[in-house]
């Protein structure tokens, strides 16, 4: 037995941050001052403040060390592994209090979250079936195979209320009973971690940190509605996850929870694991099924829908990472307890991956109904450099723009949709008042564009007209009438694209067209972008009266665009003028300003 257990983030953010030296200067600190039987070192997936990495927390004390250094790391052994006096400047300074050292779940981040998908990460090492297992892991496996019937199973889910986490919000009961209806020799199981819109990491940080209640939650499924083969279809672009993965697979079957004869039940169950190549229109679930049987990754017209005629063209069902790390807790937990949770059609929680202009980034695990404003101010901590916030982008490339007016709205499936926007796998990016929302709606365009596969005329031809248009109106040749060819145009889109990559490809430019036209109508009447982001809408102007003729300015322009004597006021020549900022980031007299 340990007397101290360190357990240091193995997610990708810590990773990329240096936790795997963090992990061995700790290890070699460790030997060096004899504690090797008395302390453990543990690598976990993500403990969700991303911002704050490498992060390492000591138990029993539950002592969170933020942004650690391997410079730390001896101070750390010798003062509090060895002489247990906790290294407080080191400490995350919200845990610090006058009354000493309070609980990480006891903090604005942490306290407001409800954490079921995400229950394990951060707590258990992903590379060990066994702390899985300590931690209640298979043990819904095995009440399901011993103690209810595939209908059972079922109805517990339906009652339940879970809706797919990855965007559509199609009930997951309702979708396993119709697969169960369909009579055939073989059926399949697949989990869709090909997480591809810009900004989000929930399943990849399910996948790093406990990959097994993916297995698990698999595993029922195929008992639900008599599959005996799963597949998980995991972009190649996640090597931690892939790997641990791996491990994960190999350690489910030499323990008996996948394979044949199932804690000797007679149900037999594998996975297999299916790389992508990292195409967006893959998270489509029948383009992601055709890259699986080894063909181009492009969509089908449906019906027939997969639970019908799925993958190899037998039933099959299809969710993501996050709709199977709520499965198993809600089996051993009961229906009615997922169902107390959230709104009236949006039961349980959800998880965001926090990003953009806001203090704490990071994973976050809230109650459906959370309101946008709790989540950004209350455990976000708000818009950093007292900035005020302007929108909030949910569901990627597929969503929409939600503005200020609604910030108090009640997060959940249907309040997003009837503003714009939709849920999407998870993402919510923070934009503050710094932010142009054309350029954002033509960023998010032109990632649609190199992403849409191709097959269909609207989405290939279409989102490349939409992108041109706002291309033509951040440069300062749009005119009224593109204002409303673009939107006209996103109609047609969404109204005859096949698939659900076309058809929701023009909501970013819908929902800022719809509460930000006034940013339109400035760069295509005043042709002036208001945010001072567009480039050809920029003009740089030294202010006459603040300017002091120290010609640091002049010497930084790239372009000899900046002109003026020795302590006189210097002018910028605009027909030279770049756009490059250099002048202005380099003037000490705040005299150059944006316009």
């Amino acid at each position: 037995m340990f007397r101290s257990h360190v357990l240091v983030c193995g997610g990708t953010g810590c990773t990329s941050s240096g936790s795997v030296k963090i992990i061995e200067s700790l290890q070699e600190e460790i030997k060096k001052n004899g504690l090797e039987k008395e302390v453990s070192v543990v690598q976990t997936g993500c403990h969700g403040l991303c911002a704050l990495g490498p992060i390492m927390i000591v138990y029993p004390d539950a002592c969170f060390y933020s942004m650690v250094k391997e410079e730390d790391i001896p101070e750390i052994v010798s003062e509090h592994l060895l002489k247990g006096r906790p290294v407080t400047r080191l400490l995350y300074t919200e845990t610090v209090t006058d009354d000493g050292i309070k609980s990480l779940n006891e903090t604005d981040f942490y306290k407001k979250q409800h954490r079921i998908a995400l229950r394990n990460c951060g707590v258990i090492n992903p590379e060990n079936i066994e702390e899985y297992i300590g931690t209640g892991g298979y043990s819904a496996l095995g009440k399901v195979l011993t103690e209810y019937t595939p209908d059972d199973v079922i109805q517990t889910l339906l009652d339940s209320g879970l809706r797919g986490r990855g965007g559509g919000g199609f009930p997951t009961g309702l979708k396993w009973k119709l697969a169960k209806g369909n009579d055939a020799d073989q059926k399949y199981v697949c989990c869709n971690a090909d997480e591809g819109d810009p900004g989000a990491f929930m399943d990849r940080s399910v996948l790093e940190g406990d990959p097994h209640v993916v297995f698990e939650a698999m595993a029922i499924a195929g008992y639900a509605i008599g599959a005996s083969q799963g597949y998980i279809y995991v972009r190649a672009e996640y090597p931690i996850a892939v790997e641990r993965l791996q491990i994960a697979l190999v350690q489910a079957r030499e323990y008996g929870m996948l394979g044949n004869d199932i804690f000797g039940t007679g149900f037999n169950f594998d996975i297999g694991l299916r790389l992508g190549a990292g195409a967006f229109v893959c998270g489509e679930e029948t383009a992601l099924m055709t890259s699986i049987e080894g063909n181009r990754g492009e969509p089908r017209p449906r019906p027939p829908f997969p639970a019908q005629k799925g993958l190899f063209g037998k039933p099959t069902i299809l969710n993501n990472v996050e709709t199977y790390a709520n499965i198993p807790q809600i089996i051993l937990n009961g229906a009615e307890w997922f169902a107390s949770m959230g709104t009236e059609k949006s039961k349980g929680t959800k998880v965001f991956a926090l990003g953009g202009k806001i203090k704490n980034t990071g994973l976050v695990e809230i109650p459906m109904g959370t309101s946008l404003r709790e989540v950004v101010e209350g455990i976000g901590g708000g818009i950093p450099n007292g900035k005020k916030f302007k929108a909030a982008q949910t569901g990627g490339p597929s969503g929409g723009c939600i503005p200020e007016q609604h910030y108090d709205i009640p997060i959940d499936y249907d309040n997003l949709i009837s503003i714009g926007s939709m849920m999407g796998s998870g993402g919510l990016i923070v934009m503050d008042e710094d932010n142009c929302m054309v350029d954002i709606a033509k960023f998010f365009l032109e990632f649609t564009v190199e992403e849409s596969c191709g097959k269909c005329t609207p989405c290939r031809v279409g989102t490349k007209r939409l992108y041109e248009i706002l291309e033509k109106i951040t440069k300062g040749q749009g005119t009224l009438e593109d204002l409303d060819k673009l939107e006209e145009l996103c109609y047609y889109i969404k109204d005859n694209s096949l698939c659900g990559l076309g058809q929701t490809a023009p909501n970013p430019v819908l929902s800022t067209l719809k509460y930000f036209r006034e940013e339109y109508v400035a760069h295509v009447v005043d042709k002036k972008c208001p945010s001072g982001v567009c480039k050809a809408l920029l003009s740089y102007v030294i202010d006459a009266d603040k300017c002091k003729g120290c010609t640091l300015c002049a010497r930084v322009c790239p372009n000899g665009a900046i002109e003026g004597k020795v302590k006189e006021a210097h002018v910028i020549h605009q027909n030279k003028c770049i756009k490059c900022g250099a002048c202005m980031e380099k003037c000490r007299f705040a005299a150059i300003s944006k316009q």
